[in-house]
């Protein structure tokens, strides 16, 4: 067990651990030796000695050198690691793949030829970077999602089975055993679950402190498409359908932790961890709030910014394709406008579906759908010509694969591709990168706002902020809401 990871200083790691210092958290994990257990620095047990602590970056580490997971601090809810993280850039594109679920159906060689490497060369690349493989990442993600489900919800084992992505029951109950050395029925019996409402899934998502909520719900109400979304009573809602189920999340603070409380209806469950990571990214949980303010805090105009609004995220996306369809209509025309445009073709293309929630009834058409409606018909809901072949360029171009807005092609390949279609610049191609790739650099320097704050030299000006440009974007936009 004395493997431990070299990028990590032991010293530096005991001293977080010792003041249970939250901006480490998901950074690194402790394994003690004395216990066999691997903690997150925040845990509230006793701090052990250094001499009986190994750190580790990862909880597959953890687990690959023989430690099992803490039930106190509970590993799998760690925030996760942002994109802007420093990691070379195959490794970052599988480990964000698999965090998404990328090797639930198929393993590592449809994962490897997504990301355009041999699943030979995939496996060495991680195992060489993190020390573990691929498959020892899915299996720690399969299972702490289903230690997560065992824990907070009330379903029955055999659909926290294969909602974790296990193929077979008795596969899931022997790969619990072996990771936690009991069964899932026994921890079933051993945990004292939340209260749950009949009909719904409550799943807990923590993220690092501080945590600007309204501000972030206060960007995204306005910008909620219609019958697809909306922000009411202090709570983001929206109506879901994946693979078949059709059915409505909501998302709302915790009381007492910096963390999110995300419902689920029952109708969803086995799509649990795909919405959570989506959820994830649409309030930017994985961010790293104390890098964004060194980084920004020492400029003048960033200071009161920063200080008025610790901990400001910058807001993803549920769906990737969809943010992408409202910035093209968002060009040239106010938030309330282009919320309008972007309700219209929900409504006009997309499909009804049965949520259970009064108001949110449309699943918003997907590329493949939007890609065979021509631009005259997509110019019909009030756009102009120019925008609404820009529309079904993007439409045509993400359907085929031209253009992927998943997040694993680095982002600045995807601004390029989507420059070079008709009807998108610059500026509309930042705001994809920003929400819809979860490029934490990207910067609209075209935008009003910012060149009104900034003055013409605005690119200049912002390549101080590297790599959180689009953080600094977010701070000035929304300054110059709250002063209206």
């Amino acid at each position: 067990m004395e493997r431990r990871s070299p990028a990590l200083d032991p010293r530096a790691c005991h001293r977080a651990l010792a003041a249970r210092d939250a901006r480490f958290d998901g950074v690194f994990f402790v394994g003690v030796s004395t216990t066999g257990i691997y903690c997150r620095p925040i845990c509230p047990a006793r701090t052990p000695g250094a001499d009986r602590c190994t750190y580790f970056a990862h909880a597959a580490e953890a687990e690959r050198a023989g430690f099992r997971a803490c039930f106190r601090c509970r590993p799998e809810l760690a925030p996760g690691a942002a994109s802007v993280d420093a990691r070379p850039r195959l490794v970052a594109a599988a480990l964000d793949a698999i965090a998404r679920g990328a090797m639930t159906e198929g393993g590592v060689e449809p994962l490897a030829r997504k990301l355009g490497v041999t699943s030979r060369h995939l496996r060495r690349t991680i195992e060489a970077e993190l020390g573990v493989t691929p498959i020892e990442l899915e299996t720690t993600r399969r299972l702490g999602l289903a230690k997560q489900l065992l824990t907070d919800t009330p379903l029955p084992l055999a659909q926290i089975a294969f909602a974790s992505g296990f193929g077979s029951v008795r596969r899931f109950n022997d790969a619990f055993l072996a990771r936690f050395a009991r069964k899932p029925s026994e921890m079933r019996r051993a945990v004292a679950r939340p209260m749950q409402t009949e009909g719904e899934l409550v799943l807990r998502l923590d993220t690092r402190a501080p945590f600007a909520w309204e501000p972030l719900l206060a960007f995204v109400a306005p910008r909620a498409v219609p019958g697809v979304e909306r922000v009411i009573d202090g709570a983001y809602e929206r109506a879901v359908a994946v693979r078949g189920a059709e059915g409505w999340l909501r998302v709302r603070p915790m009381p007492g932790r910096t963390a999110l409380s995300l419902a689920l209806s029952a109708s969803l469950a086995a799509h649990a961890a795909r919405l959570a990571r989506a959820v994830r990214d649409l309030f930017d949980l994985d961010a790293h709030p104390d890098r964004v303010a060194a980084a920004l805090g020492a400029d003048r105009t960033l200071t009161p910014l920063v200080k008025a609004r610790p901990g400001l995220r910058v807001p993803g996306a549920i769906d990737p394709f969809e943010v992408a369809v409202r910035a093209v209509l968002a060009q040239q025309v106010s938030v309330a406008a282009a919320t309008t445009l972007v309700g219209r073709v929900a409504q006009r293309f997309g499909r009804p579906i049965t949520t259970g929630l009064p108001g949110l009834d449309r699943a918003f058409p997907d590329a493949a759908v939007l890609a065979e409606v021509s631009a005259e018909n997509i110019a019909a809901i009030g756009l102009p010509g120019g925008r609404a072949r820009g529309l079904a360029a993007l439409s045509r171009a993400v359907a085929r694969g031209a253009i992927d807005l998943s997040g694993t092609t680095p982002p600045r390949e995807v601004v390029a591709q989507l420059v070079a279609l008709p009807g998108i610049g610059p500026f509309t191609a930042e705001v994809i990168a920003m929400r819809a790739l979860r490029d934490a650099d990207a910067f609209p320097a075209g935008d009003l706002v910012l060149a009104r704050r900034l003055g013409k030299r605005a690119l200049e000006r912002a390549d101080a902020w590297r790599p959180y440009r689009a953080y600094a974007a977010l701070h000035l936009w929304t300054d110059e809401g709250a002063k209206r």
